[in-house]
């Protein structure tokens, strides 16, 4: 049973139903299946708010389609997502643009969240052992006593009967896997069993603002426009690419920053903001492209990990949680979708390996997903802290400062002016550097592998030493004293 018809749960759904095993899922929203992806776009979807929101379909999640499911990547392709080859299209002062081997690995995919989950649930649902129950809220899980008297999940607690359940209120099942989302109660279900799951959360001090658009035209993404991203310090940008002829601009600012708050979630606002930045600007212009939706504001952002091990030892058994009911980062990082349908599939791998020892089975998991998801919480949650002493020493300062070449520099900002004036450089024009960048952000190696790599952080140097031998780059945007009297 899965509780949840998100990425991670459909994901989840997928790889065990591949394997044989008959899956009901269950899912709260009312959602039945539109007909076309734009009719998915309206989907209400009131327990996942942020599908609409920008999403990034990183190169971990495409390649893993393209290995263990070829047909779902097809299908994404054939209703209208596109692949971004980050090698293809290098930047145009690159050192040596010639193809390398594990180029083709360096793929992402554009697309909109409802397309992605219109696609997936429509692949999980041609198996004759899926079932889906949408309009199915669940109010918890049902208990007994497992191997060496751990609580065992057994079934799940409707909140009404279930009228394709014969009216049933509780369900059995032989395990069932959580992946409701960052908003999941996970912590208070187990609790129920008698089993404690800590959890450490740390608020993401952002909130994102997030309009669609479509190209007047509704030709595809444009072949030669990579994804835009930038920081200005108090502002965070994103153009993400849709499918269809659509894509996103998303900004974020402080959760304290109410002037800009109360500005940027106004349209006019909103496309005010944008258009003061020259990367962003083009986008929101209003005579390439159509508003698709209004401004879309996201709030309360957390990065949170629950701990499902104790002294190596499994909480609780026969309830798995994928997914951001599992581990959550920040959604700016776009790396959410990418990682629950990792964990889906590491899921699927420690029920294949241990399909009758539920003990096995749930430390098998949990230790994979220790390997493979705890790290990038990690960043996220290090990547959060240093934002947030980037905006505090920023929020009234210009933009480009303070990149001197003064030896005096405290290590905060050094640490800027490195990234600024030494990786951000060295990525524009050093093909080793690039792919390494490339590879970090789409999640295909370790969190610390490109300042782990002694020559990748040799070159970056490099680049950070000829610093003040190059003409000063222009700013990135106006500063915040700047935006702000702008947009009022």
């Amino acid at each position: 049973m899965v509780i949840g018809a998100g990425t991670a749960g459909l994901g989840a759904a997928l790889a065990l139903s591949r394997d044989g095993h008959r899956v009901l899922v269950l899912e709260r929203d009312a959602t039945p299946l539109p007909a076309t992806a734009d009719e998915a776009f309206g989907w209400d979807r009131p327990g996942a708010p942020q599908v609409r929101h920008s999403h990034a379909f990183l190169a971990l999640l495409r390649n893993l389609l393209r290995d263990d499911y070829p047909d779902l990547l097809a299908a994404l392709l054939d209703a209208g997502a596109t692949e971004l080859r980050f090698c293809d299209d290098m930047p145009p002062d690159i050192d040596d643009p010639s193809p390398k081997p594990g180029d083709e690995d360096l793929v992402a995919l554009a697309c909109r969240r409802t397309t992605f989950e219109w696609v997936l649930r429509r692949k999980v649902l041609e198996s004759p052992l899926v079932e889906l129950h949408d309009g199915t809220a669940v109010a918890g899980l049902e208990w007994a006593t497992g191997p060496e008297g751990l609580p065992l999940a057994v079934g799940v607690r409707l909140t009404a009967p279930d009228r394709r359940a014969r009216g049933e209120t509780t369900l059995p099942a032989a395990f069932v896997v959580v992946a409701n989302g960052r908003r999941a109660t996970v912590p208070e279900w187990f609790a129920e069993g008698g089993a404690t799951v800590d959890e450490e959360t740390q608020d993401t001090g952002i909130v994102y603002f997030s309009r669609f658009y479509r190209l007047r035209d509704t030709r595809p993404w444009p072949a030669d426009a990579t994804p835009v991203a930038g920081d200005l310090g108090y502002l965070k940008y994103a153009v993400f690419p849709g499918d269809n002829g659509t894509y996103s601009v998303t900004l974020a600012c402080a959760t304290s920053d109410r002037p800009l708050r109360s500005q940027l979630a106004a349209p006019a606002g909103f496309v005010a903001a944008a258009g003061a930045v020259p990367l962003t600007e083009p986008w929101v212009d209003e005579a390439a492209a159509d508003p698709m939706t209004p401004v879309h504001a996201m709030a309360g952002l957390v990065t949170r990990r629950r701990d499902f091990l104790r002294s190596g030892r499994p909480v609780a058994l026969g309830a798995h949680a994928v997914g951001d009911a599992h581990t959550c980062t920040n959604p700016l990082y776009g790396r959410g979708c990418a990682l629950g349908m990792r964990q889906a599939s590491l899921l699927a791998a420690a029920v294949r390996d241990h399909p009758d020892d539920a003990l096995a089975r749930a430390t098998a998991y949990e230790e994979a997903s220790e390997r493979h998801i705890a790290p990038w919480w990690r960043a996220a949650v290090a990547q959060d802290r240093h934002s947030r002493d980037s905006h505090d020493d920023t929020r009234d300062a210009p933009q480009d400062a303070p990149g001197s070449s003064d030896d005096t520099l405290d290590p905060r900002d050094f640490l800027r002016s490195l990234l600024r004036e030494g990786l951000m450089p060295a990525v524009r024009t050093d093909a080793v550097v690039y792919r390494a960048f490339v590879r970090s952000l789409n999640l295909l190696t370790p969190p610390d592998a490109v300042i782990s790599d002694p020559d990748v952080v040799g070159r970056v140097m490099a680049v950070w030493e000829r610093r003040d031998e190059r003409e000063e780059e222009p700013p990135l945007g106006p500063s915040r004293e700047e935006m702000v009297a702008r947009l009022s």
